[in-house]
This record gives C-alpha cells, sequence and structure tokens, in this order.
C-alpha cells in the first residue's frame, strides 16, 4: 500500500485533475472532494478515491481530511457572470481558512493552498517576484487574496505547514481557458488590440503540478510563498507568432486599438451582470492585451528545485494536437 495519502480538491477542474492522476502514478494515495460523483467518473476510474460534499460544509470537510497525510487546495470559485462577491469569498477565503482548520484537527501535515499571481495585478516592472506590490484588480483577485491572509494565519494559529503557490497562466491538453486564443490564431481569426507588446508568461499543466508536488513535498516549503512559472516569458506578439507557426498559419498582423473594446465590455458587462447573463465581451478580456505578466521564479528554483521542462513550443503543440482531438479546431 502507498505510505502517502493525499486530498485534492478541485479535481474535478482542469489543474486539480491533472494533479490528481499524476500523483496515483507517483503511486500516492488519493483521495478527492467532489461536488457531484457523476461528473468525477474518470477520477475514480483512475485510481482516485472520491468524498462527495462542498467546500463550505464543515462536516464535508471533516471526512475529507480524514486520515489524510498533504492537503493539495486548488479548488477555487472564477469568474462567473451574475455571482454575488459572497460567494466568491465563501469559496476563494473563507472556505480556505476551514479547510486549514480541518487539516489541523485531522493531524494533516501541510497544505498546499493554490492561489494566483493575480494577486500582484498589473506588473509595473517585470518579472515580478514574491514580494511585489499586491495589486489585485477585481473580486476573484481580491478574494484570493484573503484566501492567502487566512491561510496564513489560520496555519501560525494552528501550527500546521502552509505553503502557498501562485501560478500563472496554465495551459495544455485539458484547458479551454486559452482555447479561444489558440483556436482564433490557428483559423487566422485572432483579434489583435494594442500593440501587443505586453509580457505574457505562461506554465504547461505538467510542470506546474510538479511544481505543487515539491511544494507540498520538500522541507523548505513550510510556511513559504512561491510563483510558479514557465520557464520562457515573450510578449504577446511573440507568443501568438509562436502559436500561428506551430498551427502552420500566418501570425495576425493586423492591430486594433483598445479603447473601444473596453468601452464596449464596461457596457456588456453592465447590462448583462444584473441578468446573470454571460457577457459576451469583458474588460478583463481586454485586459489579457493590455497587462504584463512576467514574473520570476527563482525563490522555488532555489528553494525546491523547481524545473520546468516543457517549452512554449512543445507545451503549444501538445496543446493545439488536444484542441484538434476534440474537433475544436
Amino acid at each position: 500500500m502507498p505510505n502517502v495519502a493525499e486530498l485534492v480538491t478541485g479535481a474535478t477542474g482542469f489543474t486539480g485533475g491533472h494533479l490528481a492522476r499524476m500523483l496515483v502514478g507517483r503511486g500516492h494515495q488519493v483521495r478527492a472532494l467532489v461536488r457531484d460523483r457523476s461528473k468525477a467518473a474518470d477520477l475514480e476510474a483512475a485510481g482516485v478515491e472520491l468524498v462527495e460534499g462542498d467546500l463550505r460544509d464543515p462536516h464535508a470537510l471533516d471526512r475529507a481530511v480524514a486520515g489524510i497525510d498533504r492537503v493539495y487546495h486548488i479548488a477555487a470559485m472564477y469568474r462567473q457572470a451574475g455571482l454575488p462577491a459572497d460567494t466568491y469569498r465563501a469559496v476563494n477565503a473563507l472556505a480556505v481558512r476551514d479547510i486549514i482548520e480541518a487539516s489541523a484537527r485531522a493531524g494533516v501535515k501541510r497544505v498546499l493552498h493554490c492561489s494566483t499571481v493575480g494577486v500582484h495585478g498589473d506588473v509595473e516592472h517585470p518579472p515580478a517576484n514574491e514580494d511585489a506590490p499586491l495589486r489585485p484588480g477585481d473580486v476573484y483577485q481580491n478574494t484570493k487574496l484573503e484566501g492567502e491572509r487566512l491561510a496564513r494565519e489560520a496555519g501560525q494559529r494552528l501550527g500546521i505547514d502552509v505553503t502557498i503557490a501562485r501560478p500563472t497562466g496554465i495551459y495544455g491538453p485539458g484547458d479551454r481557458r486559452l482555447l479561444k486564443m489558440f483556436r482564433g490564431v490557428a483559423r487566422g481569426r485572432f483579434p489583435m488590440l494594442g500593440p501587443g507588446t505586453i509580457y505574457y508568461h505562461l506554465t504547461y499543466i505538467d510542470d506546474l503540478c510538479e511544481g505543487f508536488r515539491l511544494c507540498a513535498e520538500h522541507p523548505a516549503g513550510a510556511g513559504r510563498t512561491y510563483i510558479l512559472a514557465g520557464g520562457e516569458v515573450t510578449t504577446l506578439n511573440a507568443l501568438v507568432a509562436l502559436v500561428a507557426e506551430v498551427a502552420g498559419v500566418k501570425p495576425p498582423g493586423l492591430h486594433l486599438p483598445v479603447w473601444p473594446f473596453w468601452i464596449a465590455g464596461a457596457a456588456c458587462e453592465a447590462l448583462c451582470a444584473p441578468l446573470g447573463i454571460e457577457p459576451p465581451l469583458y474588460r478583463r478580456r481586454v485586459d489579457f492585451y493590455t497587462k504584463s505578466r512576467a514574473f520570476d521564479s527563482a525563490r522555488a528554483r532555489t528553494e525546491l528545485g523547481y524545473a520546468p521542462q516543457v517549452g512554449l513550443r512543445e507545451g503549444s503543440r501538445r496543446t493545439l494536437d488536444w484542441y484538434r482531438a476534440q474537433g475544436w479546431l
């Protein structure tokens, strides 16, 4: 029998699912807390034990952490239209505190909490490290930052090791957040807003999961915060050109002004959000073209031995191949 028992939250999502399957592949005993067991059949088939319940239910948390050595808390409420701020706070902040408290009661050795580099906001002086200014810009980023604070406080109060990871943009087979970019570039219909000179920093899913493992297992990680980033950072222009080259198409040559789309995004949000309708355009989607994202993961490399293996070209090829296999290109 494996001698390590680990809990993964958010395992029905892209990142948590990859992590859970990777840990099973390494011979670990893996449990997942899932809200809907019917959506986790692939995890169960892969050897993941399922516990049904909600992060906001203390009894479900107690069941999930019983007999567990390490917790990987990946679950989060991402940006969705029409959700009140209280919902984001309940999942992204208060549930973080609750799962650490439950873990401490159960004798868990360490909790790895997944945050986001989004807590740094727009990076004025790239690349940013863990000590860069914290400037969250929306309810998601604000509640993720509150979750970090509550995690540290609970860890110190209860004497349990807590490590915080801040990933950069995650991509790879299974991801859908960057599907629009990859598909738009591959089809020659990607709208480039602004000059495209801002930095963009991606992390391939396999490298990120290995970074999570190091954060949770390495003795040096206790009480620390780490940025987990891919080995290459490019401008948005260079990233789009690389994806186009891998896809075998010409990169987009037309650059449109940003401000009309930002105003349109604000109008769409104002009209759609009260009705609970997904706006066709968000200001945050426009931010994709205007906010620099370049990060320094030297702390994780030095203290944990974090060493991303998958370059942007190979990662883009694997991602495009997966999208084609799904019939999405």
